[in-house]
């Protein structure tokens, strides 16, 4: 029998010819169309045949080959899970379509496919089987060299990826094995083998300095090196800002504006003014104030579509790290030429307020001007010279120091309509990880804000928000900061989590974010109060880029856009070239994302004569704008996902690399997380978080009740819930995962501590605590005298180690530990084995 499995091409190459052709094909014209000779016509049938069976071709009457209908096909991207399983993430929106492992063998985690549904799985989900890889992803990835057997592979760092890549022995670059490296993909994996690849770069051992941030940004493909002609340009341009840029700009060189940011910060986008507005005749103050919010100019330096702009684009955001900062422009600019730095000339795009006694604003302008900033102050001093504590601050800022206060008392009358505009202010504890020398954890503290923080904030929110109302009254398309109001369903989960509080958020179906706003009020003074916001932010949805303004609910604004950070956002950067166009009456559209043209309207222009369907030329130019615009909003959210997930991920690996360094030890928590498989405990003053898993709680079943957020005890009742106060004891660390796990322990006081070295020292047995409680907590009745419905409860299982971060978790049987299954069939006579195997679950060994 030939060998045609080598010879004959792949099922991609057979799909792309299908593609090319309008009508059905015929075998034997497919192997002519392939240039395939006659010895390998029966392979090709096999492979045509074992497409057929997969759903990839079928035949028509004639018994002519062509690709299946695509309607029945579901298109997606591929999210891998640690446990070898994926799901397809849907383009349509539709529910995610669950991926056995089988299926996950074919493909990578990013990769883009076509799935068709083939049943359900025993969770009930839709199941789907793999029919086409439409698209390749991962083409590179970061993992670590090991030597098995003198087999070399690639464990990936992405725990989604679960394929370990081979790598023969004359592709390995000098590498050495447990170091880590970055792999490019030579051969992806299929049914029946394993991704081949070959070492590119090596970043050193996994334990060296600052490899944490190496890993982060190649795992999640954040660019971290500029194109080699976004640098030529970048050298090309000056050092300082020169007499042609001064063409056409108001001068406030006059004018004491000042940066206000904090200690750390590199890069200065903003400086602010502000003076009393007097009356004409009196010279008298109005209850005015005159706001002046100068930004850095950067689409003065970079234009649209040059180098650093596509360099830009794909950055779409700086990304933050401790220790270290990826611009989103390069240094030059970000730290030199744009930042405005104290006592040099700098060019800016200005917006001009005119605030009225009430916070309301009358009136505002846009204007290019060159500013020079008086001085870069901190937080910290600001809000040192306002209270009256920095003395030596406030001598050294003698000059400025009235301005400040005039930038304080606007600041009172911006907060004063914020509340009545009903805005709803999270008041979150946001920490700040301090790091040594070698980029190690030395400790994690919380960052204390102060008025002069929220000064700067309500200074940039009035900017932004006439940036917004300057685009929509000139019904120029750009790209608007949106944010909209909960979705029904977890705004039913919410309503019925704060009836088991006795707490009521007003609104009804439709509640504003005054309704927040007043809850908040209500529950600033309780001890749960820092949960109580967590769960009122999760009800909300996330902020989007989008040319569609539908009001940002969370600030209570109608039109609200990014104006102020254009050196650290790209969204920012394309609002000041549409006001800047409109300013010199222009209309801007940014170029097509390069590579991303899929996104776009696929139809032509074509003349008005050949249309026919009643659009008029500029009807079909308006869509194509809409849709590059929509195309830059996706992108940008997207981007800015991928940065805030590769900080985490960063915190994440220093904490464990932190924590692993006090396992055995105890402390005091708070559950901030209620799952099927455990709870989340973050821990008082360190502000780490950790898992207690369910097999952890207790020896007996668990009921998973997910309006209430709590795991309830089968048999003695006990409850875990939001907010409780709990103290473990630091059993396990998993640096490769980012876990943290924790077992629940009973804190000895100072007299039991003395007790039993008392004890100890006359030579008598210590009793030592026990670390699961047996107490048993009953719900009483709510507020209303009532006892509280009581919602379908889950069974919880040992069983449920999946991933506790994966979404597609779903509560499982309940069972016992092993420990609790023989205590309970002692108790009914009857053995261990009968025991468990009534109860029909399989056992896992606890981690």
């Amino acid at each position: 029998m030939p060998n045609f499995d080598y010879d004959i091409p792949s099922r991609e190459a057979i799909l792309a010819l299908f593609r090319q052709q309008d009508t059905p094909l015929p075998p034997a014209q497919v192997a002519e169309l392939l240039a395939l000779p006659a010895a390998h016509l029966e392979g090709l049938e096999k492979r045509l045949d074992a497409m057929e069976r997969d759903g990839q071709l079928m035949r028509n009457r004639k018994g002519a080959l062509l690709l299946a209908t695509r309607l029945d096909f579901i298109a997606g991207k591929i999210a891998g899970h640690r446990d070898g399983y994926g799901f397809l993430l849907r383009d349509d929106g539709g529910p995610d379509v669950y991926l056995g492992t089988r299926e996950m063998l074919k493909v990578l985690h990013g990769d883009r496919v076509l799935v068709k549904i083939s049943g359900t799985d025993k969770r009930g989900r839709p199941e789907g089987t793999i029919v086409e890889i439409t698209e390749r992803r991962t083409n590179k990835l970061v993992g670590r060299l090991l030597n098995e057997r003198n087999v070399y592979v690639v464990v990936p760092e992405d725990q989604r990826i679960k394929h370990d890549i081979l790598i023969p022995p004359n592709e390995i670059a000098n590498a050495q094995a447990g170091q880590v490296v970055m792999v490019e993909i030579l051969e992806q994996p299929s049914r029946y083998s394993q991704p081949l690849g070959r070492v590119v770069e090596i970043l050193g051992a996994i334990d060296d300095p600052g490899m944490e941030i190496e890993i982060a940004v190649r795992k999640f493909d954040v660019p971290h090196q500029f194109s080699s002609a976004a640098i030529k340009q970048a050298e090309q341009l000056p050092e300082t800002v020169q007499q042609a840029d001064l063409a056409g700009r108001v001068d406030l060189r006059d004018i004491p504006f000042v940066t206000i940011d904090g200690e750390d910060a590199r890069d200065f986008d903003d400086a602010v003014y502000c003076e009393p507005i007097l009356d004409s005749v009196t010279q008298e103050p109005t209850g005015s104030h005159r706001l002046l919010v100068a930004i850095a100019d950067v689409s003065h330096y970079v234009q649209s579509a040059d180098a650093i702009d596509q360099d830009a684009v794909a950055r779409s955001t700086s990304v933050y790290f401790p220790r270290r900062v990826i611009p989103m422009l390069p240094e030059k600019l970000s730290n030199g030429l744009c930042s405005l730095n104290p006592r040099v000339d700098r060019l800016c795009l200005v917006c001009d307020m005119v605030i009225g006694p009430r916070g309301a604003i009358k009136g505002y302008q846009f204007y290019p001007a060159v500013i020079y900033s008086h001085a870069r102050l901190t937080y910290t001093e600001v809000w040192g010279m306002l209270s009256g504590a920095d003395l030596s601050s406030l001598q050294r800022y003698q000059a400025l120091f009235p301005h400040l206060q005039q930038l304080h008392a606007l600041f009172q009358i911006l907060v004063e309509a914020r509340n009545r505009r009903g805005a709803i202010d999270f008041d979150t504890v946001e920490t700040y990880i301090v790091c040594n020398e070698l980029g190690r954890i030395e400790k994690i503290i919380p960052r204390v804000r102060n008025d002069a923080h929220r000064l700067i904030e309500e200074c940039m929110l009035a900017a932004n928000v006439c940036a917004a109302d300057f685009m929509a009254r000139s019904q120029h398309p750009g790209l608007y900061r949106i944010h909209e109001g909960p979705s029904p369903d977890k705004l039913r989960n919410l309503r019925a989590f704060l009836k088991t509080l006795g707490i009521n958020l007003g609104g009804g179906d439709s509640p504003s974010p005054a309704d927040y706003a007043s809850l908040m009020r209500q529950i600033e003074h309780r001890p749960d109060t820092s949960l109580l916001q967590s769960m009122l932010l999760r009800s909300m949805m996330q902020a989007v880029y989008s040319p569609d303004n539908v009001g940002h609910f969370g600030l209570a604004y109608p039109a609200y856009a990014h104006f102020t950070s254009p050196i650290r956002r790209y969204p920012d950067l394309l609002t000041h070239r549409v006001i800047k166009a409109l300013l010199h009456g222009r209309h801007y559209l940014p170029a097509p994302i390069a590579g991303r043209e899929e996104m776009l309207p696929s139809h032509p222009l074509p003349p008005l004569a050949e249309q026919g369907t009643g659009k008029t030329k500029r009807d079909l130019q308006r869509e194509k704008a809409q849709a590059i615009w929509e195309q830059y909003g996706l992108l940008c959210s997207a981007n800015e996902r991928r940065a805030d997930d590769a900080s985490r991920d960063v915190q994440a690996w220093l904490k464990c690399f932190y924590m692993k360094e006090h396992v055995g030890e105890q402390y005091g928590g708070q559950v901030t997380g209620v799952a099927p498989f455990g709870v989340f405990v973050t821990l008082k003053d360190m502000f780490v978080e950790g898992l207690v898993h369910v097999t952890e709680l207790g020896d007996e079943y668990f009921h998973y009740n997910e309006i209430n957020h709590e795991l309830r005890g089968e048999r003695t009742g006990q409850r875990f819930r939001l907010g409780d106060p709990l103290n473990v004891q630091v059993s396990r660390v998993d640096i490769e995962a980012r876990k943290i796990e924790f077992r629940l322990v009973k804190r000895l006081t100072y007299k039991q501590i003395m007790a039993g070295a008392l004890l100890e020292e006359q030579g008598l047995p210590v009793k030592k605590p026990s670390q699961r409680k047996k107490t048993v907590a009953s719900e009483g009745p709510t507020s209303s005298g009532q006892q509280p419905a009581q919602p379908k409860k889950k069974r919880i299982s040992a069983r449920s180690m999946s991933d506790p971060e994966s979404r597609h978790l779903e509560p499982q049987r309940a069972t016992r530990s092993k420990k609790g299954a023989v205590a309970a069939a002692e108790r009914k006579g009857k053995s261990a084995k009968v025991a468990a195997s009534s109860k029909g679950s399989s056992r896992r060994k606890r981690r």
